[in-house]
């Protein structure tokens, strides 16, 4: 029996955008592939003890700390958790940064390494932290897991790691967005177009309002949604849509509860994610499997994600999108094809998988204490 900790200490509830996503549904399939190891989940004040599955194997500690506070998660994260994990076989660490001093191995994830590839996209005072605590991750933790090969390569190529230590472990997709599929098929689709996104700069979500503004002027029955956390491009996403009197035509929604997006999925006519940089890409993923009928950008990973499932464009040419948006609004087969498409497509990617990886990289770095461990359950 392994004893594993998890660094949830970052979760802002509602506030993080896909790594919450992540680490809910990474701990569900872990909760279903293991019962026989023991988690202890660190988790802080805003998110509570309702994080980890409900199961004997599974508990939550409850640190007092607010991740808001960032330097307070900071410092807590570097002295108070090693202590606690003195007791522990492992430590996954599911966002960016491990404990440096961590009596145990550490496992983390790295999602994607924006911070160097676009450091322009960082505050000033947030850039240092992120390049220290990252690298500091990065070359103190024992196994690191990337979401994409792509992300895999940015690990190599900027902290000149060893290749056999970073691993490939791609996300999943809910089950419910193929039941979103399902539920579709013979229903009528609202004229809306439904991008799911952080507002962040690298969304690309002002030259996406640009081109529907101009799409909108030919076909004024169609809307445009776009989901997410409001992050640090929030105020230049709003003054483009009141400076091109969209007010009435494009919604931006902020974070919703997963109902709520759910049925924004079901009822989509098109969904498209016009992103300039990703480390997975999960809104894809899911727009797929709920047989949406996407375009997305012909970067990478979402070029190899998609795969011919969606319409790809290139997302710094407001033509292109622009040609995506009227392609999908008046090309009856495409759309046809990629609803057949998508979940085919997006069947290759589950929590399930993402789990296994996951626990196989936790006994690896475990080392003789996972011989100790006993069998996978389900």
């Amino acid at each position: 029996m392994l004893r594993i900790g998890v660094n949830a200490l970052y979760l802002i509830p509602g506030g993080v955008g896909g790594t919450e996503i992540y680490l809910r549904h990474l701990l569900a399939a872990l909760g279903e592939i293991d019962r026989e190891n023991r988690y202890t989940v660190f988790a802080n004040r805003e998110t509570g003890a309702d994080l980890p599955p409900r199961l004997p194997n599974f508990r939550v500690a409850v640190q007092p700390l607010r991740a808001a506070i960032r330097p307070a998660r900071i410092l807590w994260e570097q002295t108070a958790l090693p202590a606690a994990a003195g007791k522990l076989d492992v430590m996954l660490n599911p966002g960016f940064t491990a404990p440096l001093l961590s009596p145990c191995p550490n496992v983390t994830v790295f999602h994607d390494l924006q911070h160097k590839r676009h450091p322009e996209y960082f505050r000033w005072f947030d850039l240092p932290f992120w390049r220290m605590l990252l690298y500091g991750s990065a070359h103190r933790s024992k196994i690191l897991l990337a979401d994409s090969q792509a992300t895999r390569d940015d690990l190599l190529r900027f902290y000149r790691l060893d290749p056999s230590k970073v691993r490939v472990v791609p996300l999943g997709v809910a089950g419910r967005f193929f039941e979103i599929g399902r539920e579709r098929c013979g229903r009528q689709p609202q004229p809306y177009f439904l991008c799911a996104s952080t507002l962040h700069p690298h969304k690309n979500l002002v030259p996406l309002i640009r081109a529907f503004a101009g799409f909108a002027r030919r076909r004024p029955e169609f809307r445009l949604v776009i989901t997410g956390v409001r992050g640090f491009h929030t105020r230049a996403v709003e003054e483009t849509v009141a400076d091109l009197g969209l007010k009435d035509t494009v919604r931006l929604t902020g974070w919703l509860p997963r109902e709520d997006l759910y049925a924004l999925f079901r009822d989509a006519f098109a969904f498209i994610y016009p992103s300039t940089f990703e480390g997975f890409g999960l809104p894809v993923v899911e727009a797929m499997a709920a047989g949406v009928p996407s375009a997305c950008s012909s970067i990478e990973p979402l070029a190899s994600l998609a795969g011919s499932a969606a319409l790809q464009f290139d997302p710094f040419s407001e033509t292109a999108l622009l040609q995506a948006l009227e392609r999908l609004a008046s090309d009856d087969a495409l759309r046809r094809r990629l609803a057949a498409a998508g979940p085919l497509r997006a069947a290759d990617f589950s929590w399930t998988k993402t789990a296994e990886a996951t626990l196989a990289a936790l006994r690896d770095a475990a080392g003789p204490a996972a011989s100790n461990a006993g069998p996978q359950t389900r």
